[in-house]
């Protein structure tokens, strides 16, 4: 898939597009709490756009492991104003992450332009929702919930079992009404697995473009990273985030998901380059 129609606009695919995080929250592992204000939120994303981010990916729940659930009215007012304001200042594509069906469905009447969500639309109601507002949408594979996903996760064998998951899934958002060139997939990085089953992931993403849609990957500044590189604070995982982005990228990723946009863009150019694009 070369694009992607994204609401009024298009998102170029030819070559690994760059997501900027934005968390409007107060618990988020690496950024909770520095964005929570409208006009803190607006300033981060037009900074990530000027390193680069043709997308800004705007959540209200953090889903770390251990995270606490949060209320659907305080979800839709954390990221609803934030939506809005993106929508009317930034020339940008926004995501909105959540699993909420209020959520995407008041996200998509601001100006979202793209949908995210961890839980691949298992909430009730969450794929008729998505379908409603004609956005492509992501799937996610999580094992289990936040509160407890990092519990001594097991799987049969980690690859082909969130293979499984996302091929029904899949095929669960086009009974929905959504079509297969308004879908995505990513394999949850740190979603209820272990630091052998998330590189494994890594190793193999590759095997996931078999399902026939664009992969999204985000392994920025999590534990994974942090283990491989012995550090201990989201903050100090820059330089494995970006070697994580660039792996994920010579796998095939069509879209990453970073907190650390200019140096993950100008290590990208240098994957380019040697691609001879």
């Amino acid at each position: 898939m070369a694009s992607l129609l994204c609401g009024n606009r298009e998102l170029d695919l030819s070559y690994p597009a760059v997501m900027g995080i934005l968390n409007v929250t107060p618990d988020s592992f690496s950024d909770g709490g520095c964005y929570q204000r409208v006009d803190e939120a607006l300033h981060h994303a037009e900074a990530m756009v000027g390193q680069g981010a043709v997308m800004v990916d705007v959540g209200g729940e953090s889903t770390r492991p251990g995270a606490s659930p949060v209320s659907e009215q305080e979800e839709l007012d954390r990221v609803v104003p934030v939506v809005e304001a993106l929508a009317r200042s930034v020339d940008v594509c926004i995501s909105i992450d959540t699993s909420t069906p209020s959520v995407m469905t008041a996200a998509a009447a601001v100006g979202a332009h793209f949908l995210n969500d961890v839980r691949a639309l298992e909430r009730d109601g969450a794929l008729e929702a998505a379908a409603a507002t004609g956005l492509p949408v992501c799937l996610m594979h999580m094992k289990g919930v936040p509160a407890s996903m990092q519990n001594n996760p097991l799987y049969r064998n980690v690859v082909t079992d969130v293979l499984d998951y996302l091929d029904k899934r899949l095929s669960a958002a086009e009974s929905a009404g959504l079509n297969k060139t308004q879908l995505l997939i990513d394999p949850g990085f740190g979603f209820g697995k272990s630091y052998e089953h998330n590189y494994e992931l890594l190793q193999r993403l590759d095997e996931l473009q078999t399902l026939g849609v664009p992969v999204l990957a985000g392994l920025s500044r999590k534990t994974m990273i942090g283990q491989a590189c012995g550090q201990t604070l989201p903050a100090e995982r820059v330089l494995g985030s970006v070697a994580g982005a660039v792996a994920c990228a010579m796998k095939g990723a069509a879209i990453l998901r970073v907190h650390d946009v200019m140096e993950t863009v100008e290590a990208l150019k240098v994957v380019r380059a040697m691609q001879g694009g």
